[in-house]
C-alpha cells in the first residue's frame, strides 16, 4: 500500500459497462489512494450513489438501461450535490453542455488521458471539500448573495442555482468590475491547475444570465469582454 492510499478515505464511483475502461479507471484511482466502486448501467449507478454516498462519481453517458443524463438529472432531482464528471465519446457538443445543465460539475471526452482524469478528479474534490465561505453577503444592482446559506435573492426574490453557478456568480460579484479570463474562472472556480475546456465557463455564464439578467442579449450586469473573459459591472 502506498501512501496516498493509506490516508485517503474518498470513495469514487465508477459508472462505465466498458470493461477496459472501467479497469483503466479502477486501476489509476486505486493508485492515487481512492477507494472506488463500480456500477455497469444506469440503474444500478442510482441504487449504488443513493445507498454508498460516494465523494465524486465519474459517470459515462452511454450506459445501457439509463443512460448517464439521466443518471445525473435523476440525482440531482434527489437533492444529491455528489460532484459528476461525465465521460463521453461523442463529437457533438449537445451531450456536454446537456450534462452541465442538468448538474454535472465537469466532462471528458474519450479518449482521455488518466493522469489528466485524476487531476480533474482531485481538483472537483478540493472544491467540493474545501473551507466554506465567511458568514455575510454581497449585494449589488439588486442581488444580493448570502455567503454561508449558499442562498440568492434578486430584488427581494428568492433564485435557486447549482453549487457551481453559485460560486461562479460569487467570484464574479467579489471582483466586480474586473475583467476575468475564462482560464482565471476556470481555476478560481473549478481548482484547474491546467488549463482546460473553458466552454464549462460559458455554460455557466449563459445560466447565471438566465436567471438574474432582464435582457440575456443585452446583459447590465455579467458583461462579455471579447477575447479575454466575463467582468460583473456594478451599475447602481
Amino acid at each position: 500500500m502506498n501512501t496516498a492510499e493509506a490516508i485517503s478515505t474518498k470513495t469514487i464511483l465508477i459508472v462505465e459497462d466498458d470493461p477496459s475502461i472501467c479497469t483503466l479507471l479502477d486501476y489509476n484511482l486505486k493508485q492515487n489512494g481512492y477507494l472506488t466502486l463500480v456500477a455497469t448501467n444506469g440503474l444500478d449507478a442510482l441504487e449504488v450513489a443513493t445507498k454508498s454516498k460516494p465523494d465524486l462519481i465519474v459517470l459515462d453517458i452511454m450506459l445501457p438501461g439509463m443512460d448517464g443524463i439521466d443518471v445525473c438529472r435523476n440525482l440531482r432531482q434527489r437533492n444529491m450535490e455528489t460532484p459528476i464528471i461525465m465521460l463521453t465519446a461523442r463529437g457533438d457538443e449537445t451531450d456536454k453542455v446537456l450534462g452541465l445543465e442538468i448538474g454535472a460539475d465537469d466532462y471528458m471526452t474519450k479518449p482521455f488521458s488518466p493522469r489528466e482524469l485524476t487531476a480533474r478528479v482531485k481538483a472537483v474534490l478540493r472544491r467540493a471539500n474545501g473551507p466554506k465561505q465567511p458568514s455575510d453577503s454581497i449585494s449589488i444592482n439588486g442581488l444580493t448573495v448570502y455567503l454561508e446559506r449558499y442562498q440568492t435573492e434578486l430584488n427581494g426574490e428568492l433564485l435557486e442555482f447549482t453549487p457551481k453557478e453559485f460560486e461562479l456568480l460569487v467570484h464574479l460579484m467579489k471582483h466586480k468590475n474586473r475583467v476575468l479570463s475564462r482560464d482565471q474562472l476556470l481555476s478560481a472556480v473549478w481548482n484547474y491547475d491546467f488549463s482546460g475546456d473553458t466552454r464549462i465557463v460559458d455554460v455557466h455564464i449563459s445560466h447565471l444570465r438566465d436567471k438574474i439578467e432582464e435582457d440575456t442579449k443585452k446583459p447590465r450586469s455579467i458583461k462579455t469582454v471579447r477575447g479575454i473573459g466575463y467582468k460583473f459591472e456594478e451599475y447602481s
